[in-house]
């Protein structure tokens, strides 16, 4: 690594950027990360410094393929205004739907190791929604880490593991940290994790994000506003997104809070979620089964048993639901498949129901 990049390795540049920025050097450009975006500029930290740079280059009308905090850029090297030329492949992408009716991704952070979703014990634990956050981040390529914030809220230990078991078995295969950004506990072992990369804060207003990072920073770098008694909901003290690299290494995207979190193209991160339901689902008579009533379910069996709670199934289906709703908002042929399916299984569930009571047709 070279001595003027070097001044970027607290940010990730490491010996692959490297490679794949040398066409843009050979060109003359500066590379950089991008630590903030906000109205069709970004600030980019170079082995120079921060600047700053217009973006209109990269493809604006495209909300997939514009420039967002955490991607590689390669920078003019000056001119007034000073343009980003390009960014460069990412390695991952948290991409979530937009709330217009149009069928279009929002892309939220790139090259994201670690999704840390926090979720707040101020208030009463929505388990749907952290399975919501864990597709996403699942479906982004990064390793989801669920902190459950404000612990020192559940004064009863006792209670606070209970509330982790919960989380851990809504959570397969993910970390569950409780940690009091007031006390300290729990700090120490989540700073150990998002040490070696670069780690995106994500939830609801409210969940402690802005004091989770400043925590981590250990300044008062982000601003923050309490969140209200009442329902525990924040005020959205953070409104970009903001790249910050950690004084024990590792760099946090802090972002602001989501109240919408629509899923987009996350069958995949759906899958990790419910690891054990699609376990189950192999096993099923049917291969197109829909674990509502058909026989020879073993995913069905296993809800019967207590294996598997009902809150999950019912989860999983809604999100499986959605998610091909929203894949199928551009395809009007697949639209229409999906629609004649839904039909189908639904006059298949009211004929097996009638069969069980006995009114065979």
């Amino acid at each position: 690594m070279s001595g003027s990049h070097s001044a970027l390795a607290p940010y990730g540049w490491d010996e692959a950027w490297a490679d794949a920025f040398a066409p843009y050097a050979a060109d003359g450009l500066l590379p950089g990360r991008v630590v903030r975006v906000d109205r069709g500029q970004c600030d980019v930290v170079t082995a120079g410094g921060v600047l700053r740079a217009d973006t209109a280059f990269v493809t604006p009308h495209d909300p997939m393929r514009v420039v967002c905090t955490g991607d590689w850029v390669a920078v003019e090297p000056g001119g007034n205004p000073r343009y980003v030329r390009t960014y460069l492949p990412r390695r991952t992408a948290f991409v979530r739907s937009t709330s217009s009716k149009r069928s279009e991704g929002q892309i939220l952070a790139a090259n994201v190791d670690h999704a840390i979703v926090a979720v707040s014990m101020a208030v009463e634990l929505d388990l749907g929604r952290v399975e919501r956050f864990l597709a996403l981040a699942w479906e982004s390529g990064a390793q989801p880490v669920v902190v459950l914030t404000k612990a020192d809220l559940v004064p009863d230990a006792a209670g606070l593991a209970h509330l982790l078991q919960d989380v851990e078995r809504t959570a397969p295969g993910v970390p569950v940290l409780a940690v009091s950004a007031m006390t300290g506990d729990g700090l120490d072992v989540l700073a150990a994790v998002v040490s070696g990369g670069t780690a995106v804060l994500l939830g609801q207003s409210g969940a402690g994000k802005s004091t989770l990072a400043n925590a981590l920073l250990g300044e008062d770098v982000m601003d923050v506003r309490a969140a209200r008694d009442v329902d525990g909901k924040g005020r959205h003290t953070t409104t970009t997104r903001n790249l910050l690299a950690l004084p024990g290494g590792g760099v946090l995207v802090d972002t602001p809070g989501l109240r919408g979190v629509g899923l987009w193209d996350a069958e995949s991160g759906v899958g990790q979620v419910f690891s054990e339901i699609e376990e189950l689902a192999e096993r099923c008579r049917f291969h197109d089964c829909a674990h509502r009533s058909e026989p020879g379910c073993a995913v069905l069996a296993a809800v019967d048993t207590g294996e598997v709670p009902l809150r999950r199934l019912e989860s999983y289906r809604k999100l499986l639901r959605e998610n091909q709703w929203i894949v199928a908002k551009t395809d009007a042929r697949l639209r229409a498949e999906i629609r004649k399916d839904w039909k189908r299984k639904g006059a298949q569930g009211r004929a097996a129901m009638e069969a069980k009571r006995g009114r065979h047709p």
